[in-house]
């Protein structure tokens, strides 16, 4: 094996709020970039939502880049909270 290192290709997005709480993603670099603002998708009581994240701190862990993505509420689909019925 060579000391050669394949650049990376892919990152992994980490969505810290917002409905994807908790959740992470694979996402493709765009031009060996991350990109600054992402849509998500998601079924929210049965429709489909879009949901704006904006990209923040950056970090490399186990050779895999990461990135924290914040929740834009401003640009996304509303989201109800869902009432308990009696």
């Amino acid at each position: 094996m060579t000391g050669t290192t394949t650049p990376q290709r892919e990152y992994i997005v980490e969505y810290v709020d917002g409905p994807l709480a908790g959740t992470d993603d694979r996402r493709i670099l765009s031009g060996g970039r991350i990109e600054p603002r992402i849509a998500a998708f998601a079924a929210v009581q049965g429709l489909e939502s879009t949901f704006w994240y904006v990209a923040g701190e950056q970090q490399t862990l186990d050779g895999e880049k990461r990135v924290k993505y914040y929740f834009d509420r401003s640009d996304s689909d509303p989201v109800q909270p869902v009432r308990e019925t009696e």
